[in-house]
């Protein structure tokens, strides 16, 4: 609960209830607390630290207690989030229990500008001087399963509770909570610098970690390269040859499955694979890149989910050498012809293509740039590769 940040005690600030909402647009009317019995409802929500941007919902609760002298039948509790401009639809959920373990859904729709909102559709009773804990999970699905969305997000949500007595009862207090969202950060490690054009391949190890404490499902890490490159993932003890992903927008760059698709990471987990890279023996000559990017629940369409991207390795390929003694040419000399992207000193990697990644708008409620690093969001569009990423930054801008 965020203390300093609680706000609009019915007895000292009526001014401000007007700008409560209802969903059906009403007003909700101050209440007079100095009047005889009117139950005196206050609310203490502890949202959650942070949750994960494409995953599974987190919880926390929120607590109603009756401080005045009547008892109430009617207990409400509303709800506002606000994550900005760059929430597409289907990016909120949040959803209660009262009772027993079946989780149940808090109907949520816009109520002004970014503002989503919601109330509980269970009222309950509260006598005077008890309190009741209602638990609550939030998350930032950016989707539905196997449809998540490719273009928005955002690094924070503001978390607004509100409760409320009767049918159309005042707010007598509110809280107000921020929530940090972070994402998935898939990397490279042991990338050799240089491999032969039609010799062996060059090993090293993919990773996803989940830094967050939501869970998540239908994750895939997809490793981008050249369609002169052939993938082999080790699994059970013996290497695999993946088949490539392609896309009709980008015929040059092929996408390989190496974790996944639709593995399951837990809250602050991880995976890994070992992966072997091997290039055609008429590969040409100079530097190529290898861009791992994690996908949240990828579909329909190639490459279409909530992304992050993290940093690519630059591979050089050098020529095989000559078998009849002829010195082969110099790798410098043939340097430069690159099938794929080059990746760049801070993390952000691109196609030959010039596809550009479509951000949210940025504005007073809309994605920032620390944002966008956060998010390491991919546009994709129906289909469309958008191989252009900006590559998230936990906890630096």
């Amino acid at each position: 609960m965020n203390t300093v940040a609680r706000s609009l005690r019915s007895s000292a600030v009526a001014s401000a209830a007007g700008l409560l909402l209802t969903l059906t647009g009403a007003a909700l009317a101050p209440v007079a607390l100095a009047d005889t019995g009117v139950p005196g409802l206050s609310v203490g929500t502890e949202a959650p630290a942070e949750i994960g941007l494409g995953g599974l919902p987190v919880a926390f609760t929120t607590t109603v207690s009756n401080t005045g002298p009547t008892d109430t039948s009617s207990a409400r509790l509303i709800y506002r989030v606000d994550g900005g401009n760059g929430l597409p639809e289907h990016a909120l959920s949040l959803e209660y229990r009262l009772d027993g373990t079946a989780w149940k859904s808090v109907p949520l729709e816009i109520v002004e500008g970014t503002v989503y909102g919601g109330e509980l559709p269970e009222q309950f009773a509260l006598a005077a001087g008890e309190s009741r804990t209602v638990q609550l999970r939030l998350g930032l699905p950016m989707g539905t399963p196997h449809n998540g969305a490719s273009n928005g997000g955002t690094d924070r949500l503001k978390l607004t509770t509100m409760v409320s007595y009767g049918a159309s009862g005042a707010a007598t207090d509110t809280d107000v909570d921020d929530v940090a969202v972070d994402g998935l950060d898939t990397h490279l490690s042991g990338v050799p610098a240089t491999a032969v054009a039609g010799g062996p391949g060059v090993t090293f190890t993919a990773t996803v970690d989940n830094p967050t404490p939501s869970a998540y499902e239908n994750v895939s890490d997809v490793l981008m390269t050249s369609r002169d490159a052939s993938v082999q993932v080790l699994r059970s003890g013996k290497w695999t040859t993946l088949k490539p992903i392609t896309d009709s927008a980008e015929p040059d760059v092929y996408g390989f499955n190496v974790i996944g698709p639709d593995v399951s990471l837990t809250a602050h987990g991880s995976t890994s694979t070992q992966v072997r890279v091997t290039y055609r023996k008429d590969t040409p000559a100079g530097k190529t890149t290898l861009n791992p990017c994690a996908i949240v629940n990828e579909g329909p369409g190639t490459f279409r989910g909530t992304t992050s991207c993290g940093k690519g390795a630059t591979v050089t390929v050098k020529k095989a050498a000559a078998t009849t003694g002829t010195p082969s040419p110099s790798p410098s000399a043939t340097a430069g012809a690159s099938s794929s992207p080059a990746a760049t000193g801070t993390g952000t990697t691109s196609t030959s293509s010039g596809m550009t990644a479509q951000l949210a708008e940025t504005g007073s409620g809309g994605l920032s740039a620390t944002a966008a690093g956060a998010a390491g969001l991919v546009a994709a569009g129906a289909g469309a590769l958008g191989f252009t990423a900006v590559r998230r930054r936990r906890g630096r801008a």
